[in-house]
């Protein structure tokens, strides 16, 4: 039995169970699995990140193997697979990019903040990540600020300028 199955699936809220009934109605009755990237994302929006129970509560109401809801989580950098700090900060270290010091950025920004790819600082605020590609590599290096906010041409000035820039608005 694989790692997926094993969890039990989390209870949904009526709340949650509303909101995946919105994304379900977009799609032909038969094709509601195609609902798991928004069903996936409302649950990481409410916890903060997608747990194991989560994907398998996805999967028992859209009527998937756990696996396969797995495989989407697993696939796309934009879930959370664990808790993150306030700011998730992913830095494109693809080819491109790091001929375009993509690579640089990512060890600027470990120097900074003290922590390793992968990582979270002691205090909550940043998780630091690395992304296979953002779409951006004329702009390169690019940082992705809570999968919403892209930043280029980062040179260090700009990384610190972008650091500080948070910790002030967390201060406020």
């Amino acid at each position: 039995m694989s790692e997926a199955t094993q969890a039990p699936a989390m209870a949904l809220s009526a709340t949650t169970r509303a909101l995946f009934d919105k994304e379900v109605a977009k799609y032909p009755a038969d094709q509601k699995q195609s609902a798991v990237m928004a069903c996936l994302a409302i649950l990481q929006k409410e916890h903060g990140w997608v747990s194991r129970e989560s994907e398998n509560a996805v999967a028992e109401y859209l009527g998937m193997p756990p696996i396969a809801v797995h495989e989407v989580t697993t696939f796309y950098n934009m879930y959370n697979q664990k808790p993150v700090g306030k700011y998730k900060l992913n830095v494109c270290t693809n080819l491109p990019c790091q001929l375009r010091d993509g690579s640089r950025a990512l060890r600027h920004l470990e120097h900074r903040l003290g922590i390793k790819m992968g990582e979270t600082t002691r205090d909550g605020l940043f998780t630091l990540q690395q992304a296979e590609c953002l779409g951006a590599c004329a702009d390169s290096p690019v940082v992705l600020v809570n999968d919403t906010t892209m930043c280029s041409f980062m040179s260090n000035e700009k990384l610190d300028q972008m650091i500080d820039g948070l910790k002030k608005a967390e201060a406020q």
